[in-house]
This record gives C-alpha cells, structure tokens and sequence, in this order.
C-alpha cells in the first residue's frame, strides 16, 4: 500500500473513533465507586426510604429508573440530604443548571457548586449532602438531565 493510502486509512479511522466518542448516548455503567469526603459520602439507609427518615436523622431522595421521589421535598439549613441509587443504572445528583451545576452558590464541587457527586453513584450506592444555605435548590442528574428535583431549605 502506497503512504498515501496507509494515511487516509488513518484519517478515516480517527474521523470514526471521535465521531463515536461525541455521539455515544450514554456513559458506561462501570463508573468508580463514590469515595466519601467531608461534603459527600456514601450511607446506608433502611427500607422502605422516605422523605424523612427519623431512624437517622437525614432525609432520602430515591433515585429510581423513573426519576428521583420525591421530587422535593423540605429540609432546615444544616440538614442532610441523602440520595440513595435503586435504579439499574448509575445517576449523578447535581445542583441545577445542566450541564454547570453551578445554581448552589458554594463553589469547589468538580464543576460549578459543591452540591454535585462529581461522578456516577452505581446501583445500590448513595451520596449525601449537607444543605447550609436557605433556598429553593433545583437538582437534576447530570447522566440523565431529564430527571430533576428540588430541595427546599429553610
């Protein structure tokens, strides 16, 4: 094969990998586990999950295939609020607006605020977050940005 072929067969094949690459659909479900950190960590939370979960003192939104539920719900500033995965897929719980998250006015989260997982949460996980601010806190998941919800701080 002349240079000349050996190169367009490169260009075609890097021409199709970055075509994929941009319109693939949806992220693998293979995403590390959440590690926890002082804003964010992984908790445990009894069946079935409320709103309010008096045995531990914090308030569960579930995340199903469906979307999350409740879709808001009140906390007092200071509270924490949990968001447990039972879908089959990965979410990732952020502050309002898709794609920024940058809505929650604390900074230093992976993209906008701190009120975002900064990554996939798997099945079974759960990621938690502690609201100090008043407000009416629009959230969505960044990996399906059709789901959304609100947490209402007082």
């Amino acid at each position: 094969m002349s240079k000349t072929k050996i190169a367009l067969v490169v260009v075609i094949i890097i021409a199709a990998g970055t075509y994929y690459g941009f319109t693939k659909k949806e992220i693998p479900t293979a995403v590390a586990p959440t590690i926890p950190n002082e804003s964010a960590k992984s908790e445990e939370v009894s069946e079935p999950p409320t709103a309010a979960d008096e045995e531990i003192g914090k308030f569960v939104v579930t995340y199903t295939d469906e979307g999350f539920l409740p879709k808001e719900i009140n906390v007092k500033a200071g509270e924490t609020v949990v968001f447990k995965n039972k879908s089959t897929k990965s979410m990732w719980p952020a502050s309002a607006m898709h794609p920024t998250h940058a809505v929650y006015p604390t900074t230093g989260g992976c993209l906008g605020s701190t009120f975002d997982a900064c990554k996939g949460v798997l099945p079974g996980e759960s990621w938690s977050f502690k609201f100090d601010i008043p407000g009416n806190w629009k959230y969505h998941d960044h990996l399906t940005p059709k789901f959304f919800g609100a947490i209402d701080v007082k």
